[in-house]
């Protein structure tokens, strides 16, 4: 390809042979040994940096154990990560001596681009040479030479295609579904249409620090507005990781916690599909940076169909691993099956990048699947291990990429440092957080019936940390100069939102006195509802039933046909198909229905079915009174709607006189219904 470099070197290696005349075979022997030596040097440097991380990832593990033992909250492991990162990129950086320069810079003048491989005739020997990136003509004489540095600084396809995956599928795959159904209206809202505006707001605002950078003479280089809003989705990724575990480990709020790991799940999905489809505006005409109608619609159709082509692609892929392990016996082999269920998990990812789409969002659906659906079909032991399989990938994964960060501050070569970008980029992350939780949040509360009170809002506009999804998408581009400056500005954000943000999270909670130590389980408190309906006995049927009233009406829609039948065709549970599908389908139902349903008419009875409370699920008889969830009685009338308020009716102080307590139960057939009335009622 580079014809002219070719004959060039060509010829000076003919020249140089013609004059080493009888003394070519020894040169030649030495020319060997130096690249076995080199060779053997190289392969040295990649174990010693492998190693490097190892160690890393040890000492963080064993101080975590030591904060644990301890109960220090003020820094997390993530934070630790970070900071040993820093430490060894210190050393690596001013500690170990730089390599004997060999890099010689040679023109090919007439070719117009560059190429990605190129051949290069030395002595009469062929070398094959990689692009790694574009050198600034100021910078070509400051080039690396430290090798051991080049060899810490890893790809950033490795974060996409190797740490990014357990990430995202442990996200999926764990998520709690009774708190995410029931704030699922909330999560969509917040992820969606609230990371658009804060792509939109910081992209805005950026745009005007770099139109202030271009002014006082601080712009050495071009900076477009769709950079200013590339920016904008990176940074709009939020990875709250820290808070979240301090979450877990103080049991917050569970509607606190759900909310934000909902947002932090779907967002960082939003987020890159956002960027994907900001890369992908390039309006008509000579100014390929400016505002085009069609190219923005463009960019909003890129946008719907790489989502929705994601999405589909991931639950599509649960839904084939859900199939095989019904259908086959891989149950009675629980190795092949957890080593199945990792493979066909693992490659969600690659197979949607593969077909141009985004592979966070088809592995985070197909987590969600997977533990809907196939996780039903896997054998105990299996079970155990993709928990705690993609648990520790996770873990591992998620301290590697802190690490790396903090060594990245001292090893990456193309740092562009801008004081005013940096204060501008931050204030500009206030400012589209607050008019995403706030706005949203008024909005939304219009139609919740448990409202998100100020102090959670408050808590959620503290906790939008960013981490490894920022990172990741930032330092995949960093080839021109405003994507430099946006990589190190990143960097910057994330360690002051894990350091700082992150450290403070505890007093937060304090001091917006957000309930701690509260069981998983347990529900809000109760509102001033006149009576709170329940179902069956005991506190597990109050949580059941509270979640059936609260669940997001989507859900609802979507639940009585996954119940009917997608689940009794995936999975070994769920109603027989032979009851739920027309009698003309009754072969296809048998075929299809698992013997286990009949054999077990316990898994009749679902988890899944606590989320929803039908109009026939509540029928209490009161001497001669009916009273049912869909208003139907008798002589004396208490109509209860889904979400649990009771409508006023003629005979309800007759009713309540009746009942003459402050808290009364009246059970019929497995159901009863509980009055928490006041004493001045």
């Amino acid at each position: 390809m580079a014809l002219p470099l070719l004959l060039l070197l060509g010829a000076g290696g003919l020249r140089a042979a013609e004059r080493s005349g009888g003394g070519g075979s020894s040169s030649s022997a030495m020319e060997e040994l130096a690249t076995e030596q080199e060779a053997e040097e190289s392969h040295r440097q990649d174990s010693v940096s492998l190693l490097t991380f190892i160690l890393l990832l040890t000492l963080t593990i064993l101080t975590i154990w030591l904060f644990k033992h301890r109960r220090v909250r003020f820094l997390h492991e993530t934070g630790l990560a970070m900071i040993y990162g820093l430490i060894v990129g210190v050393i690596l950086r001013y500690g170990t001596p730089s390599s004997s320069g060999r890099d010689k810079p040679l023109s090919c003048s007439q070719e117009d681009r560059p190429f990605t491989t190129l051949l290069v005739n030395v002595s009469g020997k062929f070398f094959e040479y990689t692009l790694k990136g574009e050198i600034s003509p100021g910078k070509i004489h400051s080039v690396e030479q430290n090798d051991m540095l080049r060899k810490v600084t890893f790809d950033p396809e490795v974060f996409f295609n190797i740490l990014l995956p357990p990430i995202i599928f442990h996200a999926g795959y764990s998520l709690k579904k009774r708190h995410f159904f029931r704030n699922l209206g909330s999560i969509l809202a917040y992820a969606f249409l609230g990371t658009a505006v804060s792509c939109f707001i910081i992209g805005n605002l950026m745009y005007g620090v770099v139109k202030l950078m271009k002014l006082v003479g601080q712009l050495s280089d071009k900076f477009y507005y769709t950079d200013c809003l590339l920016f904008g989705a990176i940074i709009s990724a939020t990875d709250p990781v820290t808070v979240l575990a301090i979450f877990n480990e103080l049991h917050a709020d569970v509607d606190l916690y759900a909310l934000l790991f909902g947002e932090s799940v779907l967002n960082d999905a939003v987020a890159i599909v956002l960027s994907s489809s900001i890369v992908a505006y390039q309006p008509t005409g000579e100014n390929t940076h400016a505002f085009d109608a069609a190219a923005f619609f463009k960019s909003v159709g890129v946008f719907l169909g790489i989502f929705s082509g994601s999405f589909m692609m991931g639950a599509v892929t649960g839904v084939v691993t859900a199939l095989v392990t019904k259908f086959t016996k891989l149950h009675c082999f629980p190795l092949l099956e957890t080593a199945l269920f990792f493979l066909m998990s693992w490659s969600t990812f690659l197979l949607a990048e593969a077909c141009g789409f985004t592979g966070v969002v088809a592995v985070l659906f197909c987590g969600i699947t997977q533990a809907h659906y196939t996780y039903n079909n896997l054998s105990v032991e299996s079970r155990s291990r993709t928990k705690q399989l993609f648990e520790v990938l996770h873990f591992l994964a998620e301290n590697f990429i802190f690490s790396y960060m903090g060594l990245a501050l001292f090893t990456f070569q193309k740092h562009i440092f801008s004081p005013v970008f940096i204060i501008g980029a931050f204030i500009a992350i206030f400012l589209g957080r607050a008019a995403h939780i706030y706005p949203l949040s008024f909005l939304l509360n219009l139609g919740r019936r448990h409202k998100i009170s100020w102090n959670f809002q408050h808590m959620m506009m503290f906790s939008g940390l960013r981490g490894a999804m920022a990172f990741a998408l930032a330092i995949r581009d960093t080839a021109t100069y405003a994507h430099q400056m946006m990589f190190s500005t990143t960097l910057l954000i994330v360690f002051f939102t894990v350091w700082i943000v992150g450290g403070g999270t505890t007093p937060m909670l304090s001091w917006l006195n957000i309930r701690v130590g509260v069981d998983p389980d347990q529900d809000p408190p109760p509102t001033n509802d006149n009576f709170q309906v329940l179902q069956g006995d005991g506190p597990d049927s109050e949580r059941r039933n509270r979640t059936k009233q609260e669940s997001a009406w989507l859900f609802r829609l979507w639940y009585s046909f996954d119940h009917n039948y997608l689940k009794p065709i995936l999975t070994h549970s769920g109603p027989p198909l032979t009851t739920t599908l027309p009698s003309w389908c009754g072969l296809i139902a048998r075929c299809l229905t698992s013997p286990q349903v009949y054999d077990n008419q316990e898994q009749l009875r679902e988890e899944d079915s606590d989320f929803i409370l039908n109009d026939s699920d509540l029928t209490v008889t009161y001497g001669d009174t009916t009273i049912t969830a869909n208003g139907s009685s008798g002589p004396h009338t208490a109509t209860t709607s889904l979400d649990g308020r009771r409508t006023k009716s003629s005979s309800e102080e007759a009713l309540e006189r009746d009942l003459g307590a402050a808290e009364h139960e009246v059970a019929s057939r497995g159901t009863r219904l509980v009055f928490p009335l006041e004493d001045n009622a």
